[in-house]
Order: structure tokens, then sequence, then C-alpha cells
């Protein structure tokens, strides 16, 4: 069987559970609540390390896939997809910084650098989603 073709629609569903684990993550380390802000934390690392295992093999296997979409969606696709793929990058060394932070028993640096890494990495898997249903749903590949 051939995985190709439901690897899109999976990353598309790691990025919003990684989405949902950030953001409540968020919610309980407002509420003081660190044993469940650790959970949703670990649990976005892992989805987004998955993410980031299947978004790999799909490109090795398949390349770039064309942007369908004509007009001024184009400009508007390629800002938002830029700025992913920045952000993206970003994301990872910032990530590993904040947990070696936070491992190295170092709240206050940690807290410090989260505040930047976590709505960048939201914007991240939220545009990632983004990017999947308009290459894929709105604008299909030909």
């Amino acid at each position: 069987m051939d995985i190709i073709p439901f690897l899109p629609p999976l990353q598309a569903g790691l990025n919003t559970l990684s989405a949902v684990l950030l953001s409540s993550g968020y919610f309980f380390i407002r509420r003081k609540n660190k044993t469940a802000h650790r959970r949703c934390m670990i649990s976005a690392l892992f989805v987004s390390f998955l993410f980031t295992l299947s978004y790999l093999y799909y490109h090795a296997q398949v390349g770039n896939v064309a942007f369908a979409g004509q007009g001024l969606v184009r400009p508007i696709y390629f800002s938002v997809l830029a700025s992913h793929v920045i952000l993206a990058a970003l994301t990872v060394p910032l990530v590993l910084i904040t947990v070696w932070r936070i491992f190295r028993k170092q709240p206050e640096k940690h807290r410090k650098i989260a505040r930047w890494t976590l709505p960048i990495w939201l914007y991240v898997s939220i545009t990632g989603v983004m990017i999947y249903i308009m290459a894929f749903h709105i604008y299909p590949p030909a």
C-alpha cells in the first residue's frame, strides 16, 4: 500500500494536534498547573517531531508540489508559505533552547524564551494547516 497520499492529511492532523497541545499547555501554565503544562508541551514536541519525519519523508518521495491557485490568491499563499517556512526553521532552535533551559532548572530563562517560542510555534502549526487546506483542498494539484 502506498502511504504517500495519506501523508499530507496526516501532517495537517499532526499540526492541528500540535496547536491544540500548545494552547492547552499555555492554558495550564497560566493556571499554575505545571504537571499538565509539562505533559502538553512534551506531547506537542513529540507530535511535531512525528510531523517533521512525515514531512521530510513525503518531500523526499514527492519533491515540490506546485500550487494550483491563480490570481490574487498566489501572493497571499506564498506570503503565508514564506513566513511559515522561515519561522518553522527558527522554531527548531527556539524549542531546543526552551526545553534545555527547563531541564537545566532555569525557570526564569525558560519563561523568557518561551514567550517567544510559543507564539512562533503556534503560528507555524496553524499556518501549516492553512497551507494544506489551500494547496490540497481549495486549489488541489492537477
